[in-house]
């Protein structure tokens, strides 16, 4: 993770960058990022369940969701998606939210940021695809710039669990 202090004048925040290459073609790897099908099956932490109560992929769609975890803790999140150029490259802002899918504070830190920018590109080489994923925190506080910078371990290990869920469903399904 990377700080920037000031470029121009402008204050830069702390950015999470992650890799993972994947034993599958690229638009199966996309859509597995973006159809409902596919993301009940591998999205979120290990052993919580998904469930999605919208799904809208296009620019200013929402992907509203619930996890609940095996002692029926349950946490609300949400997508706003920005930019979909399929399947290259995918970005939206995510957060946490209650049921309405009202932006709040992270449960479990209330100086974790409100939001986080996330830029996908999806790459194929030999039938293989490179997903590289780019998180920053959206108009920051120095507070939550501290807390994402202090986390940087947790995030990469939280992706590094449900990206292993993702690697193991692709090696299930067919390129569809």
């Amino acid at each position: 993770m990377k700080k920037k202090l000031f470029i121009g004048g402008i204050k830069m925040s702390a950015k999470i960058e992650i890799t993972r290459t994947f034993n599958a073609p690229r638009d199966l790897v996309f859509k597995a990022f973006t159809e409902k099908e596919h993301l009940l099956n591998w999205w979120g932490p290990k052993g919580w369940t998904l469930d999605i109560t919208k799904l809208e992929v296009h620019p200013d769609g929402v992907f509203h969701y619930s996890q609940k975890s095996q002692d029926g803790n349950v946490m609300w999140g949400k997508f706003v998606y920005r930019e979909i150029n399929a399947p290259e490259k995918l970005v939206y802002t995510n957060s946490f939210s209650d049921e309405e899918g009202n932006t709040i504070r992270a449960p479990f830190n209330e100086n974790w940021p409100l939001e986080i920018l996330n830029t996908l590109t999806f790459n194929e080489n030999e039938g293989k695809t490179t997903l590289t994923m780019v998180a920053a925190p959206v108009s920051p506080t120095e507070e939550e710039v501290k807390t994402l910078e202090q986390s940087q371990e947790m995030v990469q290990q939280g992706f590094a669990g449900t990206f292993d869920q993702l690697a193991d469903y692709l090696s299930t399904v067919s390129n569809i």
